[in-house]
């Protein structure tokens, strides 16, 4: 790995999704198969996106949403295979934490499958009290009545 040739930068508009497709579909096995359209709506709705060329090679990528003052969740966070253990990891997170939208918050989470140890090299606690998923809005009902009464909310 050449150090020169390692560039950070937080434009999203310089990504291009048909590398990050391929890094995920390389480097993560939770964001396999994730679409071209799927992730431009993703990095257009997150804040601070931080990618890693080599080069024009796209080798790291990490992305966070947050309120910029009291909560925000680090997302995607994925380095090349051949470019890890090399510390190029620990510099994205910290590249995204310190960005001025995270840098005032009060509670930044993140989720994990296998990598507790990294993230606690960084400064993360494991915290089991406030993790909880709902996975696919399954009650529509609920949903459309929801819908109605925002529209309605807004003089719609």
């Amino acid at each position: 790995m050449n150090e020169s040739r390692i560039q950070f930068s937080d434009r999203k508009s310089e990504i291009d999704l048909y590398q990050l497709q391929e890094l995920l579909n390389v480097s993560a096995f939770w964001a396999k198969g994730r679409s071209i359209e799927d992730l431009g709506i993703a990095i257009a709705n997150s804040e601070p996106v931080i990618s890693v060329s080599d080069s024009a090679r796209l080798i790291g990528f990490a992305r966070a949403t947050s309120d910029g003052i009291y909560r925000a969740t680090i997302w995607d966070v994925v380095i090349q295979p051949e470019y890890q253990h090399g510390g190029l990891g620990s510099k994205l997170v910290e590249t995204i934490l310190s960005h001025p939208q995270m840098r005032r918050v009060e509670r930044i989470y993140l989720m994990t499958t296998h990598q507790q140890g990294f993230y606690e090299k960084i400064g993360f606690q494991t915290n089991s009290t406030t993790t909880m998923v709902l996975h696919n809005l399954t009650n529509r009902a609920f949903l459309t009545t929801t819908e109605v009464q925002f529209q309605e909310l807004l003089g719609g």
